[in-house]
């Protein structure tokens, strides 16, 4: 039954692009596609594709945006709306924004989500930088 549930998940060009040991184009396979694909969606601001405009997230336009609650609450809106949108293959559960106390200027997005197909429970921590003004 798990096999047959990543079956269902599928398999991508692996990010970044490589290839393979017979020289084709490697590929990721599994939740480690769909990590992927979050990597990708979040990663790539919304207008950048120029065929796609509307891909992407719009946590890019936080870019200048003080680190403070309406940032995050800004950030985990726009992280929920793009998965949701892009990702079919997940559920999200729940996404939270903190600061990271460690490294000024950047915000942890964490998020955990649910395969649809295989019901499998998974999270991760996405680093959003930000580029801090004069204070």
């Amino acid at each position: 039954m798990a096999r047959q549930g990543l079956d269902l998940i599928g398999a991508g060009w692996r990010f970044p692009l490589g290839v393979d040991m017979r020289g084709g184009i490697a590929l990721s396979h599994g939740v480690d596609d769909i990590e992927e694909a979050i990597e990708i969606i979040l990663s790539t601001p919304r207008g950048y594709r120029v065929m796609r405009p509307e891909f992407g997230c719009r946590i890019h336009e936080l870019q200048f945006a003080p680190i403070n609650s309406s940032t995050m609450a800004a950030a985990v809106q726009y992280v929920t709306e793009a998965l949701q949108w892009w990702e079919p293959r997940i559920d999200v559960i729940e996404v939270i924004a903190d600061d990271d106390p460690d490294v000024p200027g950047c915000l942890l997005i964490y998020i955990a989500y649910r395969v649809r197909t295989t019901y499998d429970e998974r999270a991760l921590v996405y680093p959003f930088y930000s580029i801090p003004g004069d204070e």
